[in-house]
């Protein structure tokens, strides 16, 4: 019978990892034609502005434009790896190719960053002795560059929520609406006063803004790619809530990860002295943890408690 009781579980398991394939994978789509836009309309204006910066002899248009071509690689690595992530699974990779959205979120903090400190870098390098500026110029360029950076990161401020991958996308977006918006202010007050040491001093603000942004989602992007738990998880809610199951005694071994920026994977052993439930339990359960708590590929083993199961890692305990 326990050789029965594996089979139908089995049966029941891999219907519910393709129910939510199908699900969840209509996200990403969303997002291509939101990525062709931003990445036509950023490419085009890293060009213009780093010309510009040039002609005006501004390190904070060049900083700009630095960072928006960090933006563009950020954006190609983003729409890969949501392109990857709605391919099914085969072969060896029989998860598909989820996980490389969580590893487009890492290397597109990593990305801000190395940006920032080559902004960095070039302010320190000018602030002590800050070279004539072209402040219409840059006035100009940057306030072109607060339309583009504004309207891509509208496209994608809707997934940004529910998306680490989406989100980075966005914080690029963001973080250079609000850089150019620093340099407008910056070149119209060179336009009155003269002072072009604001322009290096802006560069330094705008690399603050885009760590402090970076920062969570670096952190985030860590913690997924490390097999935490995604933020949104409470994992002792989901134990005390699969504790309270009809003719559970107990459960161990609980596990949650994150197989993608948007699915969550949940293994769990299940003591049941009264065995096997049933599908329909089985299905239910299995609905409950995706619906209550977005868990899409859940896995259940059932146990009845006469010997003793260790995991070699360490349990999970509720306390």
């Amino acid at each position: 019978m326990a050789h029965d009781h594996h089979h139908t579980h089995g049966h029941n398991h891999i219907h519910h990892a393709s129910g939510a394939s199908h699900s969840h994978h209509a996200k990403p789509k969303d997002y291509g034609l939101a990525f062709v836009i931003a990445i036509a309309l950023n490419s085009a204006f890293v060009i213009t502005e780093f010309t510009y910066g040039l002609l005006a002899n501004s390190t904070a248009l060049m900083a700009d434009a630095g960072h928006n071509l960090s933006d563009v690689l950020g954006l190609l690595l983003a729409w890969g790896a949501a392109l990857l992530a709605k391919r099914a699974p085969r072969g060896r990779y029989t998860y598909g190719l989820r996980t490389s959205s969580i590893l487009a979120a890492l290397a597109n903090a990593v990305l801000l960053l190395v940006a920032s400190g080559g902004i960095a870098w070039e302010a320190v390098r000018r602030i002590s002795e800050p070279p004539e500026v072209a402040g219409l110029t840059v006035t100009l360029v940057a306030a072109a560059g607060i339309v583009i950076n504004g309207l891509s990161a509208w496209l994608f401020v809707k997934g940004s929520k529910g998306d680490l991958n989406i989100r980075g996308a966005y914080l690029h977006m963001a973080a250079d609406a609000a850089a150019s918006a620093g340099v407008v202010l910056a070149g119209i007050a060179m336009m009155f006063t003269g002072w072009y040491w604001l322009d290096p001093a802006i560069s330094m603000l705008i690399v603050l803004v885009i760590m402090i942004g970076s920062w969570g989602l670096l952190r985030a992007s860590i913690q997924l790619a490390l097999s935490a738990a995604p933020a949104h998880i409470d994992m002792p809610v989901i134990a005390e809530f699969l504790r309270q199951q009809d003719g559970v005694t107990g459960i161990h071994d609980l596990h949650i990860w994150g197989m993608s920026t948007t699915e969550s994977a949940l293994t769990v052993h299940l003591v049941m002295p009264q065995g096997h439930p049933g599908d329909a339990f089985m299905d239910e359960l299995a609905d409950a943890l995706k619906t209550k708590f977005a868990i899409a590929h859940s896995t259940l083993q059932i146990e009845q408690g006469t010997t003793q199961h260790a995991c070699p890692l360490i349990p999970f305990q509720v306390s």
